[in-house]
C-alpha cells in the first residue's frame, strides 16, 4: 500500500508523517518505537486529555499568557475532540515511553494542527500554534498524564459504576424481600448448618454491594486531587500561581465534577497512591462480585443433580453437544471480569511502587488499567443485573425439603440438653435418616407442644434462645 508522506521535524530531526495525520513527528517515533500491543488508551482518558488542554488554554487567555486567537483555536479544537472527531489520530500504544511523553505530545501535535487549520493555516506543526508553547503551556507530561488518569477514573466511577452498583444493590433488595418468607438450610464449609431464610442470604449479598459502593466511593476521593501546575517535578516551574489556582476549577467545571488542589504537588506528581488506593477498592469489589457469582451458580446447580435451590434465567444455550443443557452464563461472565480487575489491580501495585525519586513513569499502564477495570465492572455488573438477577426465581419445595431432612436443626436443642447429647441426636439422625423431630419424641426428651416451641423453624432464623415455654 503506497503512503503519501510530508516531512515533519522535532529536535531528533526529520520524521516522515502521513500526510493526512493531525499528529506530528513526536508522535510518528512513538508509532515507530512501540508496535507492541495495538491497544490504545481509552477514549475517556483522550476525552480528559483534551479536558485538561482545554482548561488550560480558556486559564491562559484570561491571564493574558496566551493571545485570544490561539487560545480560541485551542479551544475549538478540543471541543471537536470532546465532540468525538479526531480519536483514530491518537494512535500511540499503551505499553510506551515512561510516564506517557508521547501520548501527551499526541494530543498537543493533534490539538496544535487542527488549530493551525482553523486559523486558516496548514495542517503543519509549529506554525502559528506549536504543540509545546502554546497548548502544552505551563504544562508537562509529568502533570498532565496524572491529571488525566484521575479525571478519566473519577468520572467513569461516579457517572457509570456507581449508579450500576447502586441498580444491583436495589435489585438484591427486592429479592431479599420476596424471598423472606422462604425456610432454608443454612450451609458452611459446604456441608448442613442451622436454618435460615432464602431473603436473609440475597440480604448479606445486597450488604457487601452496599459496602462495596462505600469503598469505592471513599477512595474515589483521593482522585479529587489533581497536580496540574506541578510541572515536571511539582515545583510549579513555568506555570503561574493564578494558572494553578484557576485551571482546577476550569476542569471541574468541564467534567462536571469536583476536583481540587493536590495538598502537596511533590507527593502527587511522584506518587501514584490514588490509583493505587481505587484499584485496591474495585479489587475488593470483584472479590464480593465473584462470591455473589459463585454463591448463585452453586444455588443453582442441578438442576436435578445439584442443589437447586434457586433456578437462574435461561439466557443461552448451554452446550454444542448436549441438548438441553442450560448454564449460568451471566454468573460466569461476571466471574471472567472480576479475575481481570484482580489481574488489573497487580498490574497497578506493581507500576505504582515502581516510580523513583520525583515521578513515576509507569503512569500510562496505571491509567489504563485502571480505566479498564472501571469499564468492564460496569459493563458486567449491567449485564449480571439485567440478565441474571432481576429474574431469579426460589425453588420453595426444594429449599424446604432439604431443611426437613437436616439434623444440624438439633443446635437448637443444645442449650436445653446440652452439646454432646445433641450431637448423639444428630449423628443418629443422619445414620438413620431420619428427623431430629422423631428422634427426640421416641426418646421422650420433650413433649410435643415443647418440641414445637423450640424446632420452630422461622424463629431458629432470628436471635435468641429457643425456650421451651
Amino acid at each position: 500500500m503506497n503512503t503519501e508522506f510530508r516531512v515533519e521535524r522535532d529536535t531528533l530531526g526529520p520524521v516522515n508523517v502521513p500526510v493526512d495525520a493531525y499528529y506530528g513527528a513526536q508522535t510518528q517515533r512513538a508509532v515507530e518505537n512501540f508496535p507492541v500491543s495495538g491497544l490504545t488508551l481509552q477514549r475517556r482518558f483522550i476525552r480528559a486529555q483534551a479536558i485538561i488542554k482545554k482548561a488550560a488554554a480558556i486559564t491562559h487567555t484570561f491571564t493574558g499568557r496566551l493571545d485570544k486567537d490561539r487560545g480560541q483555536a485551542i479551544v475549538e479544537a478540543c471541543d471537536e475532540i470532546l465532540e468525538g472527531k479526531f480519536y483514530d489520530q491518537f494512535v500511540v500504544d499503551v505499553y510506551q515511553a515512561g510516564a506517557g511523553t508521547s501520548q501527551n505530545m499526541n494530543i498537543n501535535e493533534v490539538i496544535a494542527n487542527r488549530a493551525n487549520e482553523l486559523l486558516g493555516g496548514r495542517r503543519i506543526i509549529k506554525k502559528k500554534v506549536h504543540p509545546n508553547d502554546h497548548v502544552n503551556m505551563a504544562q508537562s507530561t509529568n502533570d498532565t498524564i496524572h491529571v488525566a488518569t484521575h479525571i478519566a477514573a473519577l468520572e467513569a466511577i461516579e457517572k457509570e459504576l456507581i449508579p450500576v452498583l447502586e441498580d444491583l444493590e436495589e435489585q438484591l433488595e427486592i429479592k431479599t424481600k420476596e424471598f423472606d418468607h422462604i425456610l432454608k438450610s443454612g450451609r458452611t464449609h459446604l456441608q448442613d448448618a442451622v436454618p435460615m431464610r432464602l431473603g436473609q442470604e440475597f440480604g448479606g449479598y445486597a450488604s457487601m454491594i452496599r459496602h462495596g459502593i462505600r469503598r469505592v466511593r471513599n477512595a474515589s476521593n483521593a482522585l479529587r486531587e489533581l497536580n496540574i501546575g506541578g510541572s515536571a517535578v511539582g515545583t510549579g516551574l513555568n506555570a503561574e500561581p493564578e494558572y494553578i489556582r484557576r485551571v482546577v476549577k476550569e476542569i471541574s467545571v468541564l467534567a462536571s465534577v469536583e476536583f481540587r488542589n493536590a495538598e502537596n504537588m511533590f507527593e502527587s506528581t511522584q506518587s501514584m497512591d490514588a490509583s493505587v488506593e481505587v484499584s485496591g477498592a474495585l479489587k475488593t469489589l470483584a472479590v464480593s462480585l465473584i462470591k455473589i457469582a459463585n454463591d448463585l451458580r452453586l444455588l443453582s446447580s442441578g438442576p436435578n443433580t445439584g442443589i437447586a435451590e434457586i433456578v437462574l434465567p435461561p439466557v443461552q444455550p448451554g452446550s454444542s453437544i448436549m441438548p438441553g443443557k442450560v448454564n449460568p452464563v451471566m454468573a460466569e461472565m461476571l466471574n471472567m471480569v472480576a479475575f481481570q480487575v484482580i489481574g488489573n489491580d497487580a498490574t497497578i501495585t506493581l507500576a505504582g511502587q515502581a516510580g523513583q525519586l520525583e515521578l513515576n513513569v509507569m503512569m500510562p499502564v496505571i491509567a489504563y488499567n485502571l480505566i479498564h477495570s472501571v469499564e468492564i465492572l460496569t459493563g458486567g455488573v449491567r449485564a449480571f443485573t439485567e440478565r441474571c438477577v432481576k429474574g431469579i426465581e426460589a425453588n420453595e419445595e426444594t429449599c424446604r425439603e432439604y431443611l426437613e431432612r437436616n439434623p444440624v436443626v438439633v443446635t437448637a436443642l443444645s442449650p436445653h440438653i446440652g452439646y454432646d447429647k445433641a450431637a448423639e441426636i444428630a449423628k443418629k439422625a443422619y445414620k438413620e435418616r431420619r428427623t431430629v423431630r422423631s428422634i427426640v419424641l421416641e426418646m421422650g426428651l420433650f413433649s410435643e407442644e415443647e418440641l414445637e416451641r423450640i424446632l420452630d423453624l422461622r424463629r431458629l432464623t432470628e436471635p435468641g434462645v429457643p425456650a421451651k415455654e
